[in-house]
């Protein structure tokens, strides 16, 4: 015999499924052709079901945006390993970058809410809170490879986050938007090319340094 949810259970589970919906429809048709009525029959509710979750369709796609960014935050989590050789972390940066090129529906709704945040003063300030805190993952992991290499950044923390994020995403949605220009074997290549450029390969015993390294000068 199934076991009865709760109130707080069956709530969650309500919330689950808008977010599951609104995240396949906004990817595939975009926000303004995505009605509350779509998300709602899509998930298996009524449109009232909607409202008792959330205010606003802007709402809902903000949470989508913030659940999203909550799943890289484990795989970002997951790199911080000192057990692991400066090689072996980095094989596991590339691995966790080559799994996200392959999730189509995460850069769309991305993209989408770049798109209308530039339009939108009040989705843009709600989108920026999100942002923050996805930036803020990147910015630890670039210090943290960096410590582990042993060198200092050749250019400040924030700054090269914000460079490696804007070239995955722009190469990412070249390979969407011109998928016989560039392939994803391609992007991958082209993503560790950058990741190469700007982290020198230390010696082993040095891999663990947390200061400059003479042996590894920032090229």
């Amino acid at each position: 015999m199934r076991k009865r949810l709760s109130r707080e259970e069956s709530r969650e589970l309500t919330t689950k499924r808008l977010l599951d919906a609104a995240e396949r429809l906004i990817a595939k048709k975009g926000l303004n052709a995505t009605s509350v009525e779509d998300i709602a029959a899509a998930a298996g509710y009524s449109r009232g079901a909607f409202y008792s979750n959330f205010d606003s369709k802007n709402q809902l796609f903000i949470e989508t945006l913030r659940r999203d960014h909550q799943q890289a935050h484990a795989l970002f989590t997951a790199l911080y390993d000192d057990t692991k050789t400066f090689e072996q972390v980095l094989a596991r940066l590339r691995d966790m970058y080559s799994q996200q090129y392959r999730d189509d529906k995460s850069l769309m709704n991305w993209s989408e809410a770049r798109i209308l945040a530039a339009r939108d003063r009040e989705f843009r300030a709600r989108l920026s809170v999100v942002d923050a805190e996805r930036h803020g993952d990147i910015n630890v992991l670039v210090e943290y490879v960096f410590r582990r290499a042993g060198i200092t950044p050749p250019a400040p923390v924030s700054l090269m986050a914000m460079g490696f994020a804007s070239l995955f995403e722009g190469v990412k949605m070249t390979m969407l938007s011109a998928p016989t220009g560039i392939s994803p074997e391609d992007a991958e290549t082209l993503l560790n090319l950058f990741i190469e450029s700007f982290i020198p390969h230390p010696n082993e015993q040095d891999a663990g340094q947390s200061g400059p390294s003479a042996a590894n000068p920032v090229r």
